[in-house]
């Protein structure tokens, strides 16, 4: 169904696929594509952290990379896990996500945090090891974010 606040092009139309019972054929598409933007972002997310590391502190590489692909995500994810196009809503998305971002930016900063008192003298890789775990876990709770209130239709 299309909402009467965004774009009505035929991207944005469920096919027959989409539009099972309860969901279901919406989830079937939305779980695979969710998860290879998740990879990506993580992907991208990780590098930036590695380069912003070079150059200030854990916290602060967390908060640099984590805040650009949140962005990248959010807007990766409306337009081809949620199939919304245009620009209509865009900004209220954005800002949604940012609540997910708080809870990413929260569980990354957190096992940061937890790894400077356990581990004082933890390699690099460890900590992006760590920000591995912690992201999988904010993935989680990402989509459940975002199927459920960010882009509900």
């Amino acid at each position: 169904m299309v909402s009467t606040n965004e774009s009505t092009d035929a991207a944005t139309v469920p096919d027959a696929a989409e539009q099972g019972s309860a969901g279901g054929g919406k989830a079937n598409r939305q779980i695979p594509s969710f998860l290879v933007i998740g990879v990506l972002s993580t992907l991208f997310y990780l590098g930036l952290y590695v380069v912003a590391r070079m150059v200030v502190n854990p916290q602060a590489a967390n908060l640099i990379a984590l805040a650009v692909s949140a962005v990248a995500n959010t807007a990766a994810n409306r337009r081809f896990t949620f199939g919304i196009t245009g620009s209509e809503g865009a900004l209220r998305h954005q800002l949604q996500g940012a609540v997910a971002f708080v809870i990413g930016l929260a569980l990354s900063s957190g096992v940061l945090a937890l790894l400077d008192v356990a581990a004082p003298h933890a390699s690099k890789v460890v900590e992006v090891g760590g920000l591995i775990v912690a992201n999988g876990l904010a993935t989680v709770v990402r989509f459940l974010l975002m199927k459920v209130w960010v882009f509900k239709k």
